[in-house]
């Protein structure tokens, strides 16, 4: 994956609200994210799938960034 894809990436779990990554299943976590990523920047299929075996591999990661964003106070 470029860098650049990489970055969009990390930056949409950033955006996205803590809770709603915490309350969804692996597979619908990838795809809620898919989602927000193809809407800011369209993808081909190949790039869809490098993103999404991607975010497969660091749902573990997501979920501990997203519990980290609940626990410090605002």
């Amino acid at each position: 994956m470029n860098p650049t894809l990489l970055r969009q990436v990390w930056a949409i779990v950033e955006a996205t609200q803590a809770p709603h990554l915490l309350n969804l299943d692996d597979a619908h976590l990838v795809q809620s994210l898919l989602r927000q990523f193809s809407i800011q920047q369209p993808l081909n299929s190949e790039e869809m799938k490098l993103i999404s075996s991607y975010l497969h591999s660091r749902v573990s990661l997501i979920r501990d960034l997203a519990s980290d964003r609940l626990a410090v106070p605002a």
